[in-house]
């Protein structure tokens, strides 16, 4: 880090443990972030896309100058040519900016006091029989000092625990307010760890509400293979040590598209669930009993539509665009995708099953022991998704490699020969890419699942 850049972020930080009232406020120092100063006392931290400064939650100011300062920064980016909203905000930015901002609702976030954490367990059995799960099962937690997160044996299994975490989510690694920078500051954030057998399994990352005297859990992630009740079990941790200090605000950060968002939200929720599971994010921290949700916006001027500003916030959070950040998350090889292409081998399957033999292959029996290894092939696709192994994925990726080699050999030998019309093409070009692309994405999916590991 430049001398300028930690210069500025000690400022930023500063200005945090004066005035940082909403979720984001600590993330703000985290890597990727641009910052806007109006006067001394605020600042509002940003993305910028290349068309949109796309905002971080709400100015960093005193609420009587909350306005001013959003205001300042919509005509700031204005002259720079950029679109600008706010992402992640509350109800207060809405009342302060009046009409000079509109709002939508993109979500909630689930609030706790965890004064009253013990009544919530003491409510609720299925709840204890997680901790008890846990805990029967070896699993302690602790928390971790700042001397200790800033260069031990705890930082580097804390970070292999990360590169594992990461390795089983289906899309590519994003920025903004998702990254997982949890070493930054460390003297003014806080960390637990679960461990089995002294070895770490589970993190939490716990960032300051300082405004709220609040605290925010804005990283939970815990081992492909540690037993359940493991994140139940952090969270416990903290909300035990947050009650002792005399904290009565804690919240688990957004919870995406959940709650009465508008209808179009809605859809998306639904159509992209293949994608990321927003309602089992949801359910997962309505799990742990909140006292209340609060809805979290987007806010943006008038003159800018709700849509595009949903956008602008998207590529900030795909670091370089929602093209290629589909495309990393492709070649990933998520486990949806995988299972497409167990399903689609079906209907291709019986397809070569009732193929005339001497039209499309250079022997019956050549035929059959496509059909044979389609079949056994989509099973293990189906087992895999069940019981995902290095092994068994480095299987499947070199078979369907000889299979994309063989089948290109043969519609080289064989059927560009016997092409008769365009129907014929078709299949030729579909039989050559599809295993193409199946190799391409199981190998992907090996890679960035078990380098890892």
């Amino acid at each position: 880090m430049s001398v300028a850049l930690h210069t500025e972020r000690e400022r930023v930080l500063s200005l945090v443990h004066r005035h940082g009232w909403n979720a984001t406020a600590f993330q703000t120092l985290e890597s990727g972030y641009c910052y806007s100063f109006h006067g001394d006392d605020a600042c509002v931290a940003y993305v910028d896309t290349g068309a949109a400064w796309v905002v971080a939650g709400a100015p960093i100011a005193e609420h009587a100058a909350i306005a001013r300062v959003a205001a300042e920064f919509v005509a700031r980016a204005r002259a720079a040519g950029r679109r600008c909203c706010f992402f992640a905000t509350e109800e207060r930015l809405q009342a302060a900016a009046g009409g000079a901002l509109r709002s939508l609702c993109i979500g909630e976030q689930p609030v706790w006091d965890p004064r009253e954490w013990p009544v919530i367990l003491a409510g609720h059995r299925s709840l204890r029989e997680q901790l008890r799960r846990a805990r029967a099962k070896g699993v302690r937690t602790r928390e971790v000092s700042p001397t200790e997160l800033e260069a031990s044996p705890t930082q580097e299994a804390i970070k292999r625990l990360i590169r594992r975490w990461l390795a089983t989510r289906g899309m590519a690694g994003m920025g903004f307010l998702v990254r997982v920078e949890p070493f930054e500051f460390p003297s003014h954030r806080r960390c637990f760890v679960a461990e089995l057998d002294e070895r770490v399994v589970g993190f939490a990352g716990v960032v300051p509400i300082p405004a709220r005297s609040g605290w925010f859990i804005e990283d939970l992630l815990r081992d492909p293979h540690a037993p359940n009740g493991s994140g139940e079990l952090l969270v416990d941790a903290v909300m035990s040590w947050a009650a002792r200090g005399g904290c009565d605000w804690l919240t688990l950060g957004l919870a995406p598209l959940a709650g009465d968002v508008a209808p179009p939200l809605r859809f998306a929720r639904k159509s992209t669930a293949f994608l990321y599971d927003f309602q089992g994010l949801r359910s997962f921290k309505a799990k742990l009993r909140p006292q209340s949700w609060s809805p979290i916006y987007i806010s943006h001027p008038p003159s800018q539509g709700a849509l595009i500003s949903i956008a602008d916030a998207l590529i900030a959070f795909t670091r370089g665009g929602l093209l290629r950040f589909g495309l990393r998350s492709f070649l990933r090889g998520p486990n949806a995708l995988i299972r497409a292409l167990a399903f689609l081998l079906v209907p291709w399957t019986l397809l070569l099953m009732i193929a005339p033999s001497q039209r499309y292959f250079m022997s019956a029996w050549i035929k059959w022991a496509w059909v044979g290894f389609d079949a056994l092939l989509a099973l293990a696709l189906f087992h895999w998704l069940q019981k995902p192994t290095k092994g068994l994925l480095t299987a499947l990726a070199v078979a369907v490699t000889a299979d994309a080699a063989l089948t290109s050999l043969q519609a080289l030998l064989w059927n560009v020969r016997q092409v008769q019309g365009t129907w014929d093409v078709l299949l030729i070009a579909v039989g050559c890419a599809a295993p193409l692309i199946a190799a391409t994405v199981l190998w992907g999916a090996r890679f960035s699942r078990f380098r890892a590991l």
